[in-house]
């Protein structure tokens, strides 16, 4: 395979953007509104998902909302959006997005009250979880931006439906009467001469193919999984995500016995993360990685407060992978699964 050429501080950043959708991987496909224990948030009415395109920019804007924000409310307090979807119409890739909160007269509100956004295609498995959605891109109250890398993107085809799965809530003193979620994305058209080399997003979870969260016991822990690629291809680069009291993420192939990256958590004073690192590994044109191969994922964490903490905790290492045979990536569609998932999520909602 040829030598990569991606400049690193620019994965990096596309990174740190898609790590914001592990903000969101503890969640189900069964959608925001359904809580891990059984708990059901409220629906909130008349929130509509509506697409505006800037063709000559090559920019569409998805816009989310109204969403009611009342101040000091949890997301338990909040009546949360239903899931809903984007058609996508275009024939070519997605290399961007660009996520922002405005009110209803576009004025900017403090990102805090998005606790997550994620997207998922219906249509897609996840290369090394079958039994899941694609999950393409999420952000957190940060709003991860996902900016272009030169050469790669993520591609889309006419009919494909992504599913838009959103949670709100407001720490913050000031009341939002009408927040929006404004997503602008950045697309090249096939038709325009755009040949770009698609790429997967890679999630490589501690707790496999399940639901990403789980309880952090008390003192020092560490929770291991790990699963086995079923296709060739190169790791562009990787980052972590952890919860608070969260040290370290490590992802090791067991098959050669050698680490791919150990991410340490920044931590302050309390304990609470700060930040994680971005591991490129564009100066090796990639990590190299074969069908067959065992990836191992350890989170490691130091729990002080003397009591288990229920969902709390998540280890995640997400990263871009590049195929070595993207014909056999057409195995992944699952038009039949999309109507599955479709009615789940209508039947859901009433």
């Amino acid at each position: 395979m040829k030598k990569l050429r991606v400049k690193a501080a620019v994965v990096g950043v596309a990174l740190a953007g898609l790590l914001g959708a592990a903000m969101a991987a503890g969640q189900s496909e069964h959608g925001a509104h359904q809580g891990h224990h059984g708990m059901k948030h409220k629906v909130a009415a008349g929130v509509k998902l509506t697409a505006s395109e800037d063709a000559a920019r090559q920019t569409l804007t998805l816009r989310l909302g109204p969403v009611k924000l009342p101040a000091k409310s949890d997301h338990w307090a909040v009546a949360q959006p239903r899931d809903l979807f984007w058609d996508v119409k275009m024939d070519g890739w997605v290399v961007a997005f660009h996520p922002r909160l405005v009110d209803a007269q576009g004025a900017p509100v403090e990102g805090r009250v998005l606790h997550h956004v994620a997207l998922w295609h219906t249509g897609r498995s996840d290369f090394l979880c079958p039994n899941k959605e694609e999950h393409i891109f999420g952000a957190g109250g940060e709003l991860n931006d996902w900016p272009a890398v030169e050469g790669f993107g993520y591609r889309v085809l006419p009919g494909d439906r992504i599913r838009v799965e959103t949670m709100f809530h407001n720490p913050t003193e000031t009341a939002y009467a009408e927040a929006y979620l404004e997503m602008e994305i950045e697309y090249r058209l096939k038709s325009s001469g755009a040949a770009l080399k698609s790429v997967y997003p890679a999630w490589f979870d501690v707790m496999e193919c399940r639901d990403s969260g789980y309880t952090l016991p008390p003192g020092e822990s560490q929770t291991s999984g790990e699963v086995v690629l079923k296709r060739s291809g190169v790791l562009l680069g990787v980052g972590g995500h952890l919860h608070d009291y969260g040290k370290a993420v490590v992802l090791e192939n067991v098959t050669r016995n050698e680490p791919v990256a150990e991410l340490k958590a920044e931590l302050d004073a309390q304990g609470r993360l700060v930040s994680m690192p971005v591991a490129p590994f564009y100066d090796r044109g990639g990590y190299q990685l074969k069908a067959g191969e065992r990836l191992k994922t350890t989170a490691r964490y130091r729990n002080p407060t003397g009591k288990s903490l229920p969902d709390g905790a998540m280890g995640i290492v997400v990263g871009y992978f590049l195929p070595e045979d993207e014909a056999a990536m057409a195995e992944l569609r699952r038009k039949k699964l999309e109507r599955k998932v479709e009615t789940r999520m209508n039947t859901d909602r009433h």
